[in-house]
């Protein structure tokens, strides 16, 4: 029998949580079983890491005509046959971002009653898709984007003010799609799974206000400018609400969620004969508190004393939040990864990854992370310090020196990050 790697082992749970998201599979489930009327192509739109994997995967399985465009991050695309693909910047927009915004408001322009779109939406759309609203800059979001990604907002507070910053996002391009029926296939990316988050929420209506988004700005003491300010006190401003008649023919269909893929992680960590303990998909925080909450619960559990007895897996997900203090390189995975190793220490039987499902861990080119019990003291043999490094917020480069970065290129899905902690008990296995 094969020696037990732990490092392997938690590896292939990513895998296997990436895999559960993948647009092949999760996707034709949900697409009509008829075509438009009058032999009408079907319009496809969409928007976020995901969204070329899935129009592929619609290409694929749609026997009738179609044309459309989607918009991806960079190296997320691949060649299709009848939609039209534009990669443009994420987590911050540029102008293919607009570019790509513009063409799908023309694309969407005149529709009837008679036509049908597919808007497909996954995390990542609110940067690629990116329409400054009227009197606004491309540089005037940008500038607004920088500074809400070091500010320690959450995915709901960003997309809030981005949203209210936008011609296209926050139901408006379901309004533009009217009178047309509207189907919006999604994978969601945001803890709790609403629909008016991920990528901003381009096809439903829109539950907060302007109001709402100068509050935040003031909270993080972000300098919005004269002319963002002005916007946000235009009536003009406000997005579609519930109940907006112009939302009156859109659908909308969860195709996948961190929920199922950490289910399936969980599954596989029991076949494997291991205990499994989630704390569930939706954790939120700034990333270094959380790893140091898991840090305990972790070396409570490896004493014998927590809520699990070794061997087992304690299993997350969500999306944590990093303020930016130092001058350092990394992401929210990675930051959560190195705080864990800082309160760890080198603990015996205790080995940990952290990684973003869409491969991409902040503006890195890993996803995340792994840890065991002697990446602490083999860095410090490099001269590494675990806590100096993260006050820098520098996990990328620490983890580099170490060898521990997970590098999977795009996986062209999100359902978010991914954590696990492998606890085993005293032994030889540790």
């Amino acid at each position: 029998m094969p020696e037990f790697n732990p490092r392997q082992f938690l590896t292939e749970l990513f895998h296997t949580a990436v895999a559960t998201a993948d647009p092949a599979e999760v996707l034709p489930p949900f697409l009509p079983s008829t075509p438009p009327p009058d032999n009408r192509p079907l319009i496809v739109i969409g928007a976020g890491k995901a969204a070329c994997a899935m129009a592929a995967s619609l290409e694929q399985h749609w026997e009738g005509p179609l044309k459309g465009l989607v918009v991806t991050a960079y190296g997320h695309s691949k060649p299709l046959a009848h939609i039209e693909v534009i990669e443009a910047s994420h987590p911050v927009p540029d102008s293919n971002s607009e570019r790509a915004a513009q063409k799908m408001l023309a694309l969407v322009e005149n529709l009837t009653a008679q036509d049908r779109v597919i808007c497909l939406i996954s995390g990542g759309g609110s940067s690629l898709l990116a329409q400054p609203a009227p009197d606004l800059t491309l540089a005037d979001k940008q500038a607004i984007n920088r500074a809400l990604l070091t500010s320690g907002a959450d995915i709901h507070e960003m997309n809030c003010v981005r949203k209210h910053l936008s011609a296209i996002k926050g139901g408006r391009l379901a309004a533009a799609c009217a009178p047309a029926e509207l189907l919006t296939l999604a994978i969601s990316d945001v803890p709790g799974d609403d629909p008016a988050v991920i990528a901003s929420g381009p096809t439903v209506a829109d539950p907060t206000t302007s109001e709402m988004a100068l509050a935040i700005l003031r909270k993080y003491h972000i300098d919005a400018g004269t002319a963002v300010e002005q916007w946000l006190h235009n009536p003009l401003s406000e997005t579609p609400k519930p109940g907006d008649p112009f939302l009156a023919r859109c659908d909308y269909r969860m195709i996948a969620a961190p929920a199922q893929s950490l289910a399936a992680a969980v599954s596989q960590v029991e076949q494997y004969g291991f205990t499994a303990l989630s704390l569930g998909d939706d954790l939120t925080g700034e990333a270094r508190d959380l790893a140091r909450e898991h840090a305990e619960l972790a070396l409570t559990t490896a004493r014998g004393c927590g809520p699990v007895k070794p061997p087992c897996v304690i299993l997350s997900g969500g999306e944590t939040t990093v303020t930016i203090r130092g001058s350092g390189k990394g992401g929210r995975n990675g930051e959560y990864l190195l705080a864990l190793a800082d309160a760890l220490q080198g603990a015996p039987g205790i080995y940990a990854l952290a990684a973003d499902t869409d491969g991409i861990d902040g503006a890195g080119d890993n996803a995340g992370a792994v840890i065991s019990p002697d990446s602490w003291y083999r860095a410090q043999g490099m001269g590494l310090n675990t806590t100096v490094e993260l006050a820098d917020n520098n996990c990328y480069n620490f983890f580099k020196a170490l060898g521990d970065l997970i590098i999977t290129g795009p996986t062209r899905t999100n359902v978010n990050d991914f954590r696990a902690i492998l606890v085993l008990p005293p032994g030889p296995r540790a």
